[in-house]
């Protein structure tokens, strides 16, 4: 059964969602000492990223990735490390060992593969094994798409590599992204999804046969994962 978490405003679904990964991240240093976070980027996770520098934390412990990445340097307003930076990170003196940004300002195929490389650093997956994050958080457009994968992009199917350069139509812009496989091994994932302009797409999302080539937020949308959503996301449900 689908774990769907409501709440009447975006902000206590943001505060939720992030007390939420604090409890997953908690558990997972008590089992390895070390745990694992990929996060979003968008306007709905400022809440979430502020309780988070707020928060007395053990942030040593914790390595931080990203979900996807707008082709920016990291000074750009669109970035998706900027936002963190400024809500959170910075704020919450987060230690910079810790970060584990893509290198969006080099050409995408070069970022993405670098970005590889870190994770499997991090990771050391065995020969064919993709890395597991024990925490992902995602969001989910009005268009149902989630990370940098949009409806009806190619790159869905695939279940085996880690992260890819990938040419948003819509945007008319270059994005890395995690893939798939990566999204659907991770041991917890906490979609955020707030706004009126989401309802629609939530409820297809939520009611419809798993077909993430036309819905791609379905993509680990089973056991270990929890949505929350707020009042306005759940109008047409």
């Amino acid at each position: 059964m689908t774990d769907i978490r409501k709440f009447p405003d975006a902000a206590a679904a943001a505060e939720a969602c992030a007390s939420q990964i604090l409890e997953w991240l908690q558990e997972a240093m008590g089992q390895k000492g070390v745990a694992s976070l990929a996060i979003s980027g968008g306007s709905s996770p400022r809440p979430m990223f502020e309780k988070f520098a707020r928060t007395p934390f053990d942030w040593k412990r914790v390595h931080l990735f990203w979900v996807d990445e707008r082709a920016v340097p990291p000074t750009d307003a669109q970035s998706n490390f900027k936002f963190t930076q400024d809500a959170w990170l910075g704020p919450g003196d987060f230690p910079l060992a810790n970060i584990h940004r893509v290198q969006a300002e080099l050409p995408p195929v070069e970022a993405a593969a670098r970005y590889i490389q870190d994770i499997k650093r991090f990771f050391a997956p065995a020969a064919g094994e993709l890395p597991r994050f024990d925490v992902i958080h995602r969001g989910m457009g009005p268009d149902a798409h989630t990370a940098s994968l949009f409806p009806g992009e190619p790159l869905i199917e695939n279940r085996a590599d880690i992260a890819a350069p990938v040419w948003v139509e819509k945007f008319q812009q270059w994005r890395i992204t995690l893939l798939p496989g990566v999204l659907m091994a991770a041991r917890h994932s906490a979609l955020l999804v707030t706004g009126a302009d989401k309802a629609a797409a939530l409820r297809s999302v939520l009611s419809t046969p798993f077909d993430p080539l036309h819905y791609p937020a379905q993509i680990a949308s089973g056991d270990g994962t929890a949505w929350f959503v707020d009042a306005a996301a759940q109008e047409s449900e």
